[in-house]
């Protein structure tokens, strides 16, 4: 396992992610503590140091395992978690949002469950759409000034807010969001119109979720083999069945499994990306740490890109036409950039 500067930091982080959402069994489809513990101690005989929890995952039950898994070495890993949705009491508005109140709270229940003084990389983990950028992000820079928390990062939220967060703390000198994580696969391109172009502005570490589609890009849907994947979803259309046979094919001609192939194409972008992955089993995960070996090449990555290809739409489409060339004196390929 390499590792990769987290956006413009200094932190170093693995080029792979592990999620434990799917550590604790209340959710149904989880693992149990010994399970957990033997893929967490898997990646990390790998060489990985990044892990990603919430502290509404499995109704907290990651973060504590998580905090017994890194106790005996923790300034080695570099621990991620998140707030905004309640992780303790349903149904209370200072349980759950970005203000401050929850941001404080969850926090330090957070810490508590994790058995530690601070976390290496705190999220916002849904933007809520009523608490004021300013709010947030000076809370976020009082946390760091604390030694709480070293780093933040923004997770599923509109680009326009990012970019507004980020200025508004450097002209105040706050401390700026420094990752991005949000959905982005093979079947999930959407991000591709404003939400990657903003983070490679802001010199941003992505770490996408869902870069293997539930299961879906695997190729297991495509044998009968069933997941947590319902019958009805988009991940299993039309669409969705030609790009994961592509992925199929091309994971065929390298000698390497789909998941490899759709995980390295998340990497293989122009900026810096670092896909989460999970496991229910130490099986899947080792084959997912192979992905680091492979290496697609330009004509692997155009037909990937070619069957999975969506509309990026106004104004994107419209700044390509005759008519934004024109703007440029009709002499775009003569201006260097």
């Amino acid at each position: 396992m390499k590792y990769k500067l987290f956006g413009k930091t200094g932190l170093r982080v693995s080029e792979l992610c592990l999620g434990t959402m799917g550590f604790g069994t209340e959710w149904k489809w989880g693992s149990d503590y010994e399970l957990s513990k033997a893929i967490f101690d898997t990646y990390a005989n790998a060489g990985g140091n990044f892990i990603d929890t919430a502290n509404r995952y499995t109704e907290g039950t990651s973060e504590k395992w998580l905090g017994d898994f890194i106790a005996s070495d923790r300034d080695h890993f570099v621990v991620a978690s998140k707030y905004t949705l309640f992780d303790t009491k349903a149904q209370d508005v200072h349980y759950a949002g970005n203000h401050r109140k929850n941001m404080i709270r969850s926090v330090e229940a957070s810490l508590k469950r994790l058995n530690t003084e601070y976390l290496d990389l705190f999220w916002l983990h849904v933007w809520d759409k009523t608490t004021p950028v300013e709010e947030v992000m000076r809370a976020f820079d009082d946390l760091v000034s604390s030694g709480k928390v070293h780093y933040i990062g923004v997770s599923d939220t509109p680009a326009w807010v990012v970019s507004q967060a980020n200025m508004l703390s450097e002209l105040r000198g706050w401390t700026k969001f420094a990752g991005l994580q949000i959905e982005y696969s093979l079947l999930q391109r959407t991000p591709e119109r404003d939400l990657l172009p903003m983070a490679k502005e802001w010199n941003m570490a992505i770490t996408p979720w869902g870069a293997m589609a539930g299961g879906a890009l695997t190729g297991k849907y495509l044998k009968g083999d069933k997941g947590r994947l319902p019958d009805n979803s988009a991940r299993l259309n039309d669409r969705s069945t030609l790009i994961t046979e592509e992925v199929v094919k091309v994971a065929e001609e390298l000698g390497v499994t789909p998941a490899q192939v759709a995980l390295k194409w998340t990497m293989q972008r122009n900026q810096i990306v670092i896909p989460i992955i999970g496991a229910t089993k130490t099986d899947q995960l080792l084959d997912t740490l192979k992905t680091t070996d492979i290496i697609l090449g330009e004509n692997h990555i155009n037909r990937l890109n070619e069957v999975s290809k969506i509309e990026l739409g106004f104004p994107h489409d419209f700044m390509d036409s005759e008519v934004v060339k024109n703007a440029m004196g009709g002499t775009p390929d003569m201006i260097l950039r």
